[in-house]
């Protein structure tokens, strides 16, 4: 079964580039990218050193409720080309990740999650998706488990 990644969405990256608030109603906070370690989650790749950057507040869930995590993310400030498809990200640079799978309600189907390494990701999505319980996925940091992508049925 073919997987894909999937950015945040370029309309709300685009208010949020624009000033609109984040997930905790704040401003993003404007900064320069200092190299390895900002990953955009729109385009999905990492922020050349020096280039603006936004730093906010990102919940990846349509409504709240309590598995509906909310954590820093990175975008580049100025506009950028979504990122996505069949190939793993090139955001995706540190050597392992969580993957962890949510329902059609947007809750964490238990017993989905693991540390994995970066190499081994798309194989372990695709054996995730056998369980039709399982809606999409999250690929999330490992040592501070903010929010990479999301990664979805081709």
């Amino acid at each position: 079964m073919a997987v894909r990644f999937v950015a945040m969405e370029t309309a709300q990256v685009r208010a949020l580039q624009g000033g609109a608030p984040d997930a905790n109603g704040m401003p993003p906070e404007r900064h320069r990218a200092t190299g390895a370690g900002n990953p955009c989650r729109h385009c999905l790749d990492l922020i050349p050193e020096g280039a603006g950057m936004l730093i906010l507040a990102h919940r990846p869930f349509p409504s709240l409720h309590p598995y509906a995590e909310c954590g820093p993310i990175f975008l580049c400030a100025a506009p950028c080309t979504r990122g996505g498809g069949a190939s793993l990200p090139a955001l995706l640079t540190s050597p392992d990740y969580i993957l962890r799978g949510y329902g059609a309600d947007d809750r964490i189907i238990y017993g989905s999650g693991a540390v994995l390494p970066t190499h081994a990701l798309i194989a372990e999505a695709e054996a995730r998706f056998a369980n039709p319980a399982i809606r999409y996925l999250h690929i999330r940091s490992a040592r501070n488990n903010c929010f990479q992508c999301r990664v979805e049925r081709a």
